[in-house]
């Protein structure tokens, strides 16, 4: 067996399936997502929410310089648990494939498409020897006039799924199971807010501050906004929220 640096029988072996049927280096991935901060995003009949933990491991850390919730393009954003290098890799690819769409389309992508695209790339990494999966789990909210707003979860696997409620990270299962109780389908933006944050206060661990919570929303565009004239950029829909806003919500 080859060294790990040297390709050979190593690499190919960790790109195979077990007898069981599974890829252990998914599995390990997705050990990495289990071991990440809770994030989670709730879909509204007028928006997305996005909400995530933003823990500091030191008191002396730059917590203003820390960055889990994304904006790809004006009407998409992403949120993440596990590897924050990893993190950083899928959003650059995502912002070049969202401009290259802009380039030949003169539009932003839907929804869909740009999931479709970083879960190819993703999906590619189980595929190839001498390079592991991506050790994060995505949550991709955004809007389009194809489909309105929407919400995918995007696996270290490459498989991906719509959503109306999901969380990922150290605190999934009880995130899901608390959204379970707490979702319905006339649940309004505002509404969705105050969940994620009763949501994220069930596991989290200190005080929630501003500081420490970050949340990005998808808006719906009005009629008025949505006909945009040719060539024109379209008004965003994706923004993430200041501290100053989630100092608000957190008061409430």
């Amino acid at each position: 067996m080859s060294a790990p640096g040297g390709g050979g029988a190593y690499s190919f072996s960790l790109t195979t399936f077990s007898p069981s049927g599974k890829l252990v280096q998914i599995e390990h991935a997705l050990a990495a997502v289990a071991g990440g901060t809770t994030s989670l995003g709730i879909k509204a009949t007028n928006g997305i929410v996005l909400a995530t933990e933003k823990k500091d491991t030191s008191a002396l850390l730059d917590t203003t310089m820390i960055e889990k919730v994304a904006t790809i393009c004006p009407n998409i954003g992403f949120v993440y648990s596990g590897m924050g290098p990893d993190f950083r890799v899928l959003v650059a690819k995502a912002r070049k494939i969202a401009q290259a769409y802009w380039k030949v389309y003169g539009e932003y992508p839907p929804t869909k498409v740009l999931v479709q695209e970083v879960a190819a790339v993703m999906q590619k990494a189980t595929q190839s020897g001498g390079v592991r999966p991506y050790g994060i789990s995505l949550l991709i909210a955004g809007w389009d006039a194809h489909r309105g707003q929407s919400l995918y979860q995007v696996d270290p696997s490459g498989s991906y799924w719509a959503w109306k409620a999901s969380a990922i990270g150290k605190n999934m299962v009880n995130g899901k199971t608390f959204l379970e109780k707490r979702y319905n389908d006339d649940l309004s933006l505002e509404d969705a807010i105050h969940t994620a944050l009763l949501t994220l206060k069930e596991g989290f661990e200190g005080q929630m501050t501003a500081e420490t919570i970050e949340i990005g929303i998808v808006t719906v565009p009005t009629a008025e906004q949505q006909i945009a004239k040719s060539g024109e950029r379209p008004p965003p829909t994706f923004r993430k929220l200041t501290e100053q806003e989630v100092r608000d919500y957190l008061s409430l």
